[in-house]
Parts: C-alpha cells; sequence; structure tokens
C-alpha cells in the first residue's frame, strides 16, 4: 500500500531508465517526490512520463554519463537549481559487463567494469556532498550488491566492495551534517529483456556457461531459490531513504532472499 513517506523531498535517481533505477523512481513517484532521473539513455524520458502517472509531485531528467565527473556534478547543480535543495540520492548505476573467470579478462575489460560500477558512485557522492552539508541533512542510498562474494565477475565484485567501504567512510565523515548514508546489497534480479544491453556482444558458447555458472550459484546461495524483482529492491532502498530509517547510517543491506554476500 502507497504512503506519503516523500511528500516535499527531492530525490536524485541515477540510472533511472531500467531495471532497479524504474522501479525505484516509480515507487518514490507514488509517494509523493519530486524527482530528477539521469541516465545516459533517452528512456529515461519514458520512466518519467510513468512517474507523473505514478503521482510525482513534479519529474525533471537530465541525460548524463555518469561515469564522468563533470556530468554527475551537472545532474546535482541541475536538481538543486530546479528545486532548492537535494533531499535523497539513490546511486544505481552499475551492473556486470562481462561474465568470466578473472584471468579471462584483459586489462581494458578491468578498468571498464570499475568505471561502470564504482566511479559514477564516488562521483555522485562527491557532487552531492557540498548540496547536503549546506542544508545540513540528507539520505544517500547507494547499490552495492552480493556479488562481492561471487563467482565469475571479480572487477565487478571488486568494484561493489568499493562501494561498500565508501558507505561506511562517507557515512562516518557526514554525520555530524545530518546525513545518513547507507546501501543495498542486491541478490540475483530479475529485470527481464534489458532494452539497453551492458555488453552488445554476442556470447560465445564458453561465455554462456560461465554466466550459467553465476546463475546457479546465485540461486544456490540463496535460502529462497529464486531471483528476486525490481520492485523487491526498490522497497528496500526506498526504506533505507526515508526517514523510517532515520537512526540507520553506515550500513549495507543485504537485499538477497537470504544469501549475505
Amino acid at each position: 500500500m502507497a504512503t506519503a513517506r516523500f511528500n516535499n523531498s527531492v530525490a536524485v535517481v541515477t540510472g533511472a531508465a531500467q531495471g532497479i533505477g524504474r522501479a525505484v523512481a516509480l515507487q518514490m513517484a507514488a509517494e509523493g517526490a519530486q524527482l530528477v532521473l539521469a541516465d545516459r539513455s533517452e528512456i529515461v524520458n519514458e520512466v518519467a512520463d510513468e512517474a507523473k502517472q505514478e503521482g510525482a509531485a513534479a519529474v525533471h531528467t537530465v541525460l548524463a554519463d555518469l561515469e564522468r565527473y563533470a556530468d554527475c556534478c551537472r545532474v546535482m547543480d541541475e536538481a538543486h537549481s530546479r528545486f532548492g535543495c537535494i533531499d535523497i540520492l539513490i546511486n544505481n548505476v552499475g551492473g556486470t559487463i562481462w561474465a568470466k573467470p578473472y584471468e579471462h579478462y584483459d586489462e581494458e575489460q578491468i578498468e571498464a567494469e570499475v568505471r561502470r560500477s564504482l566511479f559514477p558512485t564516488l562521483w555522485c557522492c562527491r557532487a552531492v556532498l557540498p548540496f547536503m552539508q549546506q542544508q545540513r541533512s540528507g539520505s544517500i542510498v547507494n547499490v552495492s550488491s552480493i556479488a562481492t562474494r561471487g563467482v565469475n565477475r571479480v572487477p565487478y565484485g571488486a568494484a561493489k566492495g568499493g562501494v561498500n567501504a565508501l558507505t561506511a567512510c562517507l557515512a562516518l565523515e557526514n554525520a555530524s551534517y545530518g546525513i545518513r548514508v547507507n546501501a543495498t546489497a542486491p541478490g540475483g534480479t530479475d529485470v527481464g529483456e534489458r532494452r539497453i544491453p551492458r555488453n552488445t556482444a554476442t556470447m560465445s558458447e564458453q561465455e554462456r556457461v560461465w554466466y550459467q555458472q553465476i546463475v546457479d550459484q546465485t540461486i544456490d546461495s540463496t535460502l529462497m531459490k529464486r531471483y528476486g524483482t525490481p520492485d523487491e529492491q526498490a522497497q528496500a532502498i526506498l526504506f533505507l531513504a526515508s526517514d523510517a530509517a532515520s537512526y540507520i547510517t553506515g550500513s549495507v543491506l543485504p537485499v538477497g532472499g537470504g544469501d549475505l554476500g
């Protein structure tokens, strides 16, 4: 049942065009948030239309490549200029690009995985902090992963381990400003067929075997023996973003059907 936890709140949601980010945007919209939706795909404009139909108080979209610090700064500047504050930041950009044992990654692929799944969160946190510190309030929720303990995704797991460390350190530094910083660690999540694939290359037969190993390990590691849904992930993110979690900071909440990562 929808509540109104985010009435009069301004929330920036990154990676909002699909998957977990889209689910977060729509659930926040149903609870009255004013939204800034950032993504590098124009599909985010379709999500904005959906958010308005769900009841968002206002929606603004920004096309940006959040692997670049300048674009992260532009997103936060636009959000603050338009709404006068930034109450909530949901850092959702990230995701495995390749799935294979570590010795099969080349140098460029390792760097690409870290750029995709660590730097957007690093950059967006850095870009939003001056605004939240000035207003002496704010809630940041970073989307990490239980893949910090998993197979065939070492660079991605390392990047998400960095997100966990960032979450803890940033919470410690900013508690005195009234800023809370938490993370969720999603387990396997069934987002359906992606409209924007993370990797456009066709998988080889060997790559399909390696990917299936991820699926098998993910399901085997859960107590519930299934993948989650974007809505289930979004509910946990919204809880940590809301005042219901006002005495929680520096925490990483596993949302993986009992898999703690």
